[in-house]
């Protein structure tokens, strides 16, 4: 499951969407909207994707962990629109065989997510506005 959403996302169901029988270990990575950035006060984020776009970049990125870690099963949604501080902004859900290949497959997912994928975060503060990187520019962890 990969969906991009302007509604809350169900996070129970992410994981239920990515958890197997087979599988040893399910990582869930929950990023929410933190009230701070910069020393401001963050009063809300705005999130746009190029949705089509997003979709198969996220795919793409799925599949290199497919293919770097046994995936047993897998599902990630993030939100676009206005979102307030304590909101869950994206939740990526990983399950394998084993803890290890859980925590490395989910940190390479979120991390590429963030430095690959068409979607743009505006911070808004008290007393102005930023349209941000996601995440700083960033060494992808190349197992």
């Amino acid at each position: 499951m990969i969906k991009i959403t302007a509604k809350p996302i169900d996070v129970q169901k992410v994981i239920e969407t990515a958890s197997c029988l087979s599988a040893g270990a399910v990582n869930v990575f929950i990023g929410t909207v933190r009230d701070n950035a910069h020393q401001k006060k963050v009063l809300w984020l705005e999130y746009e994707a190029y949705e089509a776009m997003a979709v198969a970049e996220i795919r793409s990125i799925i599949d290199e962990a497919a293919h770097r870690w046994q995936l047993k099963g897998w599902a990630v949604s993030h939100r676009i629109g206005t979102l307030k501080p304590g909101e869950v902004a994206v939740v990526v859900a990983i399950s394998t065989g084993h803890r290890k290949d859980s925590f490395d497959a989910c940190e390479f997912i979120i991390d590429t997510i963030k430095a690959k994928v068409p979607i743009w975060k505006k911070e808004v503060f008290e007393g102005g506005e930023e349209w941000v990187s996601a995440s700083p520019p960033m060494a992808i962890n190349q197992n």
